[in-house]
């Protein structure tokens, strides 16, 4: 376990702005720095970006485990279920994890936003933060942070979105989107 960390704590990055996956990313590389074990498991990104490239040569200790198939459709759309499968069984990797106490640092990346779509159950995020041990931190990042979630965390940000270059039909820019 990490030095000085008795409780560990739960830190919710939330809200419609960039920067929730990157402000996690920071906390990660941060945590890796002071000898902590930091995974990131990633529950609907699809596919590697940036943060991999990054952490391979940065923080090789850093691992990032790709879990969620994309962008989620509607929950009438056939393939809905199979990304509520990948967003299970990404919780199901997490909760081993933490039994095994395999890592300092556990972030739930998009956990938030795949509760939102319906693709996870807040119970089901709740149960994790309870099978949390102590001195273990557990970062959440998404959209549309419940209340209950919210309530249970020790750390809350929230990134409001101001202005984005999309809004004005502008393409998602490698380095800085993705």
């Amino acid at each position: 376990m990490g030095a000085n960390s008795e409780h560990g704590l739960v830190i919710v990055f939330t809200g419609d702005g960039k920067g929730k996956t990157t402000a996690a990313l920071g906390q990660a590389l941060r945590a890796v720095g002071r000898g902590l074990r930091v995974l990131v498991v990633q529950f609907l990104k699809a596919c590697a970006s940036g943060e991999h490239e990054a952490a391979r040569r940065l923080a090789p200790d850093l691992e990032i485990r790709v879990m969620g198939r994309g962008f989620v459709p509607p929950p009438d759309d056939p393939a809905f279920e199979e990304h509520r499968a990948a967003a299970r069984e990404a919780l199901q990797y997490a909760h081993e994890i933490l039994r095994n106490g395999e890592r300092d640092v556990l972030v739930a990346d998009e956990i938030l936003t795949a509760v939102g779509l319906k693709v996870l159950d807040e119970k089901d995020v709740l149960a994790l933060l309870d099978a949390r041990p102590r001195g273990v931190h557990l970062i959440l990042t998404g959209r549309g942070a419940t209340e209950r979630l919210v309530a249970r965390a020790d750390l809350v940000t929230e990134m409001r979105g101001l202005k984005h270059p999309h809004d004005s039909g502008a393409a998602a820019e490698p380095g800085i989107e993705f």
